[in-house]
């Protein structure tokens, strides 16, 4: 497909992918360990596995859940854990089963988990035992049969594995007691999933890889249906993108080393750092609480690293931290940033600190993820998204459906196959979000000079926490559960360090309610990034006339204060 702006490619950006060049994503896998069986895959905790050891280590999580497990090719495995050598282990292994993959941010609470355990019908999960004891008040509500437990050591090996379990359990108190009887320990699966035999499943291209979740652009959280092709071609694109010769960067298979910081339960981590990295060869950095920038900047010194990809905030957190100035970043070669706007300020500063141009990237859970990029030879546009990757059409809709001219704003909406198949048993969901065979992003766009778009604001009321959707109707809800709250509305508010907070309006049924108060309950019903850093009393909230609470109303009186 040729977009009408393609000139400004370079030659080599404009050849189409082919989605069907692999049956699946274990074919790429396959790929893989054939070339670079004996090379270095992941390190963690100055730790490493090859990926011949993520072959043989993958398998026998494979064997393990077709002999000892009720589970079969199609059901769904959740994993919530953050970056450490479990994840790929149990992504590939569960993939090899053919399983379909449900991703949980680790830091959800219990009323977040029990939902997208139930929406996504899992069956099994695996989970780090940090956070065990949320599943413990859930598990009873869903239909979860099979449930193993890892802790942060388990695959580092050895003494050094042992201590850090000892460590995190005993000297850090970082994992909460838990009772969870039907829980089998992630080492003793392993142990017993290497003395049976693995046999792959027939799997086909359209079978479900991943039920990502996401807000979408219309409120509720839901499961995006990524099918192998999705992924397969957006793993395409994003090796087309970045590393081709296009942008004389010298980049090549097995040469590259990526420093993951963003978690893989993220879809850009997912797709970007461990799917197409391990696709040409990457030593893969897993960085497991990028957080804590003063130890992060240490792991940056230990490694040559070519590329980095993160979320603004992050980029930003590291440059405002003095030792990270003497990091040496003469391999560095690539930095992108996506999940949310990358800053002027932060992208500036960024190349002047690395000397490599911060490229922003744009995408969303629905579309694998990546639509646009901004180029990698430094002629990037800051403050645009970039331009389409190969074989993604991009138009600009107004709300007709009619395409707008050239530098009118309108609904950005995409085409690829890498778009999703539709949201998880949600058809009246999908229906919204489809124009025709166009997929309706939410965004509000224009193409800007030489086919860069650039997204002037949101359609819908979404609150952007540090590359994380948030979204008002679930702060909404959650604030509304408590006793003394009559009405509430949420909207985002400009903030320095993770672009945007929440910030709720709350009209109180009890006058003894106090801001204090109504923190607590939100950290205990609400992710940290979801929770309200703002909170204000009104005596009412402005509404239509059918008594529909004005969000926008709101906004607008927020952005009168700062003029």
């Amino acid at each position: 497909m040729q977009h009408p702006w393609h000139e400004s490619y370079p030659d080599t950006l404009k050849k189409e992918i082919d989605p069907d060049s692999y049956e699946t994503l274990l074919n790429i896998f396959d790929e893989a360990i054939g070339k670079f069986k004996d090379k270095i895959a992941y390190v963690n905790m100055d730790a490493s596995i090859t990926y011949g050891d993520l072959d043989r280590l993958s398998d026998e999580f494979a064997a393990y859940i077709q002999n000892k497990t009720n589970l079969k090719p199609g059901d769904k495995l959740a994993i919530q854990m953050p970056n450490l050598f479990q994840y790929p282990v149990v992504l590939f292994g569960a993939l090899k089963a053919g399983l379909t993959v449900v991703n949980i941010n680790p830091l959800y609470t219990p009323r977040e988990m029990e939902h997208q355990f139930n929406d996504s019908g899992s069956k099994g999960i695996v989970i780090i035992a940090n956070f065990a004891h949320n599943l413990e008040k859930v598990l009873h509500n869903t239909q979860i049969e099979t449930v193993i437990v890892t802790e942060i050591g388990d695959l580092l090996g050895g003494f050094k594995g042992w201590i850090t379990n000892f460590v995190v359990k005993n000297i850090k108190k970082m994992v909460p007691s838990y009772s969870l009887p039907r829980a089998i320990k992630f080492k003793d699966v392993l142990k017993e999933g290497a003395k049976n035999n693995f046999q792959r499943p027939e799997i086909k291209s359209e079978d479900v890889a991943f039920l990502q979740y996401t807000g979408g652009t219309t409120g509720v959280s839901k499961g995006a249906v990524l099918t192998h092709r999705n992924i397969i071609s957006n793993v395409l694109q994003t090796e087309g993108w970045l590393l081709t010769d296009a942008w004389g960067l010298e980049t090549g298979e097995g040469n590259e080393v990526v420093i993951t910081a963003l978690p893989i339960y993220h879809i850009f981590a997912l797709t970007v750092n461990c799917i197409s990295m391990l696709k040409v060869g990457a030593k893969n950095i897993l960085i497991t609480n990028p957080r804590d920038i003063p130890a992060f900047v240490k792991e940056l010194n230990k490694y040559p690293f070519t590329i980095i990809t993160a979320v603004n905030t992050l980029f930003n957190g590291l440059l405002n931290n003095e030792e990270f100035k003497n990091v040496n970043f003469k391999n560095l070669k690539i930095s992108v940033g996506g999940g949310m706007a990358v800053q002027k300020a932060v992208a500036t500063e960024w190349q002047e600190v690395t000397g490599c141009p911060l490229a922003e990237g744009y995408g969303l859970s629905e579309t694998s993820p990546l639509l646009c990029c901004n180029p990698l030879d430094g002629n990037q546009k800051t403050g645009t998204i970039g331009l389409p990757v190969a074989s993604t059409e991009i138009k600009i809709f107004d709300d007709d459906g009619k395409e707008v001219e050239k530098g009118t704003p309108g609904e950005i909406c995409a085409k690829g196959p890498q778009v999703m198949k539709g949201y998880w048993n949600r058809p009246e969901e999908t229906a919204k979000v489809f124009h025709d065979d166009w997929f309706k992003t939410g965004d509000i766009g224009l193409f800007t000079g030489g086919g860069f778009i650039k997204i002037v604001d949101r359609k819908k009321d979404m609150i952007l926490v540090s590359g994380f959707n948030v979204y008002p109707n679930e702060v909404e809800d959650a604030v509304a559960a408590h006793p003394k709250v009559l009405e509430v509305a949420s909207i985002g508010v400009p903030h320095p360090k993770s672009n945007e907070a929440v910030k709720i309006f709350v009209v109180k049924k009890d006058e003894s309610l106090t801001e204090e108060e109504l923190s607590s309950f939100c950290k205990e019903n609400l992710t940290g990034y979801k929770c309200p850093r703002y909170i204000e009393f009104r005596e009412e909230l402005p509404k239509t006339n059918v008594g529909k609470i004005l969000r926008r109303k709101l906004k607008d009186e927020e952005e009168a204060k700062r003029r």
